[in-house]
């Protein structure tokens, strides 16, 4: 999702009245006068049709400029609005690793339609970057990279260079190759510029270069160039032949994508392929239920031991529970939680609150009846059926209540201007387990007396 800007309540009304009045010029100036990702940030807050309306009156060019800023879900949408002719010559003018992000997407069938419509070199290195794996050095990399042969003086080089500069992803370094494309070395443009314009480039080429294989792993690649400090780091293959880069802005989104995960693994919630807000509704569900039902079952093991050493008479058959009913509101709120403070980390959540507090509210009415239901089953072993439901309904209510807290709470520290990463996992918890005692007593004292 393209985060919150100033400019989207400073711009949008505008853009909505031209969009009213089919005002071409000013819609063309919009997207020509402004910075490629504000542009991004103002139409996201439009539905797909308006903001395609909108990206038609710039070129082709532009518009592959543009398009990158989009978050991958939005720029589904977008091109569902798109003809083919004219979406195969966006695709040409984007770079290669995002037009592969975008066709990663959508449906083999849909590509398949467009590739014929795309020059035969662009068509050539879609299919290749495509037949990378996921989550590899080449599917992240970019082929478009400066490279020069070692026999040539820096004059040339400089000529040659500046032919190859309007296409390519950076220039700051310059890789050095034989006709077979295997990597010799490389040299900055600094160093090439400061040499003497006789100098052979075999003279100043740094031979000693550090390069990653096309199939290792994204995260080592970005930890490589973070290590380095590196503006891009080569790419080969296992003969030690040239075939991409992975520039420093890719290796920063994969470490934060790499970093996302992590959190989203801390807090018992499989990995999210998109960002929270655009992620739908059954698919965050899913990602989060199997974890709680995961650590329910972990939970419910606890109720059997300690049937086994407590006296389940004169009430005491409750205690057989408080693990399992505690455990499942602090362990929704702290998934919650987790996916609410990177989402505002990432400023992606306001004038968003409402839609957060519904969206939470639905989930965790499923994840408490899912889990009730369980709980229910569980509960039916050991105890008798009034009591088993006084277990279940407790659970599905902590488990609602869990849910849309975990989502509220570090909001409203937001609205403080306290961190709201301070109301982390454990607090979740803690506050859950309080409140949790309290509606399972209650609802034991309601239905049983």
């Amino acid at each position: 999702m393209a985060q919150y800007s100033p400019y989207t309540s400073l711009l949008k009304p505008d853009l909505q009245q031209m969009l009213q009045e089919g005002d071409s010029a000013g819609l063309s100036e919009f997207c020509n006068a402004l910075y490629a990702g504000v542009v991004a940030e103002v139409l996201e807050e439009l539905d797909a049709e308006s903001a395609w309306r909108v990206l038609s009156e710039c070129s082709p060019q532009r518009q592959a400029e543009i398009l990158p800023f989009f978050s991958l879900p939005y720029q589904i949408q977008l091109v569902d609005h798109v003809d083919r002719k004219a979406l195969s010559r966006i695709i040409e003018e984007m770079s290669p690793d995002d037009r592969v992000d975008l066709l990663e997407r959508l449906d083999p069938d849909h590509v398949e339609s467009l590739l014929p419509l795309i020059a035969q070199a662009e068509r050539s290195d879609i299919r290749k970057l495509l037949s990378y794996p996921d989550d590899s050095a080449g599917a992240i990399m970019t082929t478009e990279y400066a490279s020069l042969p070692v026999n040539i003086t820096a004059e040339e080089a400089l000529r040659r260079l500046r032919i190859q500069a309007p296409s390519r992803e950076t220039i700051y370094y310059i890789y050095i190759t034989d006709e077979g494309r295997h990597l010799i070395g490389f040299l900055s443009l600094r160093k090439l510029i400061q040499a003497s314009p006789r100098t052979e480039l075999s003279d100043l080429v740094e031979r000693d270069v550090i390069s990653v294989r096309v199939d290792d792993d994204q995260e080592f690649v970005a930890n490589e160039i973070a290590r380095f400090d590196f503006i891009a780091i080569p790419v080969v293959d296992n003969q030690n032949r040239l075939v991409g880069i992975v520039t420093h802005d890719d290796a920063a989104d994969v470490l934060l994508e790499e970093a996302a995960e992590d959190a989203q693994l801390a807090a018992a919630v499989a990995p999210l392929e998109d960002a929270y807000l655009e992620t739908s509704l059954f698919t965050l569900t899913w990602k989060r239920g199997v974890w709680l039902v995961i650590l329910l079952a972990a939970a419910s093991l606890t109720a059997f031991v300690l049937s086994i050493f407590e006296d389940q008479e004169a009430g005491n058959w409750m205690v057989l529970f408080i693990p399992l009913v505690l455990a499942s509101g602090g362990n929704a709120g702290s998934q919650s939680a987790t996916l609410v403070i990177r989402a505002l980390a990432l400023n992606e959540t306001e004038g968003k609150v409402g839609l957060i507090a519904r969206r939470d509210f639905q989930v965790g009415m499923i994840l408490g009846s899912v889990l009730g239901a369980i709980s229910l089953a569980v509960a039916l072993w050991l105890v008798e059926p009034q009591q088993a439901a006084v277990v279940a309904s407790t659970v599905f209510l902590v488990v609602t209540m869990g849910t849309v807290s975990g989502a509220l709470l570090p909001i409203g520290l937001a609205k403080l201007g306290m961190d709201p990463a301070l109301m982390s996992g454990p607090l979740i918890a803690a506050l859950s387990d309080v409140v949790g005692v309290v509606i399972y007593y209650n609802i034991a004292r309601l239905a049983l007396t």
